[in-house]
């Protein structure tokens, strides 16, 4: 009988480190199928969690304290960590708390320990704590196992890349996990390259072609992919690059709804360069699918705002006439055919991927609706 992914032996919980590496294998170059969830035990541990209230900084004290207990007799097994962390609310982010126990305890055994829980761990807390064992003793052999559990990506992403980010070869590896991740995950691997741009030469490629994936939570980074790219200077020289000609449209729709979490566009100073060229390029380029959501979508946006950083009146003509542009793209005949054909194939660059919060133009009859 064939096993499926994710699953183990009846009423034996299966490692988290093993349900990701059985999904990673189905999509090697790919984000896990809905970042990994729902993981093995998820009903017992919601049984756990209606018992037991959720409380963060309570749950950090208390794995630090189980931690500090375990490290202090060297003949209990790591299993028995494991087993009285199971219940303990998890960190899913650094924490100074867990932080100075690892610090305090001998690095040989801090980093087998951290080993065993990220491989073996059935439980969130558990696995976490080993991968905060791991920050701090890693070495760069453990970096597939640490890119492993990175991909379960809400849960794992961010303490991934913390300790990826500490270890030699790091941004190399970076790379990887943040190509294959999404949701918080890809929020903190992408801010993380961002500061790493001159480090290795594939990261600023990068980023100008791949950092924007359609979860809302781009919203927090797409502002400083912009920013660190020089994007507005790039973009202007790189007509026939389409990748990053598109990429920048995905840009510009971002920072059209992360206000409270990026910069927007309208406070986006560089707007109007990065939006007169891309306008341009998507002219000459001819029309997609893609392309066509993209003018659609920003145009409605530029009908409704207005740019932040200048009331001169040079300024909102420009901003005026670039949505002209764009709204003169949707009127076309060719792009109209490009648009429905996407419609009906059910073209995934149509739209954003499910959950994102961000409102999308009726493309089939745009110009009806457009402000």
């Amino acid at each position: 009988m064939s096993e499926t992914p994710g699953t183990g032996l009846p009423g034996v919980p299966t490692p988290l480190f093993l349900h990701a590496l059985r999904l990673h294998r189905l999509t090697p170059d790919e984000p896990l199928l809905r970042s990994g969830e729902p993981f093995p035990a998820t009903e017992r541990r919601r049984r756990r969690q209606r018992t037991r209230p959720h409380d963060h900084d309570r749950g950090t004290d208390e794995a630090a304290g189980i931690l500090g207990a375990y490290f202090l007799d060297p003949r209990t097994p790591p299993h028995r960590l494991a087993a009285g962390l199971r219940d303990v609310p998890f960190p899913s982010r650094h924490d100074e708390s867990v932080t100075a126990v690892a610090l305090g305890a001998p690095a040989p055994r801090v980093r087998e320990t951290g080993r065993w829980l990220v491989r073996h761990g059935t439980g969130l807390t558990p696995v976490a704590v080993g991968l905060a064992l791991l920050t701090e003793t890693a070495t760069v052999d453990d970096i597939p196992l640490i890119q492993t559990i990175g991909l379960l990506s809400n849960p794992f992403g961010p303490l991934a890349v913390r300790a990826l980010d500490r270890l030699p070869g790091g941004v190399e590896a970076l790379s990887w996990l943040a190509e294959r991740v999404t949701a918080w995950g890809r929020v903190h691997a992408v801010d993380t390259l961002c500061r790493h741009l001159d480090d290795h030469p594939a990261v600023r490629p990068w980023l100008l072609r791949r950092a924007v994936d359609g979860d809302h939570l781009n919203g927090y980074f797409a502002a400083e992919v912009a920013r660190v790219t020089v994007l507005h200077e790039v973009i202007v020289r790189s007509g026939h690059d389409a990748g990053i000609v598109d990429h920048a449209g995905r840009i510009l729709h971002v920072m059209k709804h992360c206000e409270g979490m990026g910069t927007s566009l309208r406070h986006y100073p560089q707007a109007l360069t990065v939006m007169e060229a891309h306008v341009r390029h998507i002219t000459d380029l001819g029309p997609t699918a893609e392309r066509y959501f993209a003018a659609a979508s920003v145009a409605q946006y530029l009908g409704a705002e207005t740019p932040a950083w200048s009331d001169d009146a040079a300024v909102r003509a420009r901003w005026d006439q670039v949505r002209t542009s764009y709204l003169a793209l949707t009127d076309r005949a060719d792009w109209c055919v490009a648009a429905r054909e996407g419609l009906a194939a059910g073209d995934g660059r149509m739209t954003w991927p499910a959950g994102s919060m961000a409102p999308e133009p009726d493309l089939r009859a745009f110009r009806d609706h457009a402000p």
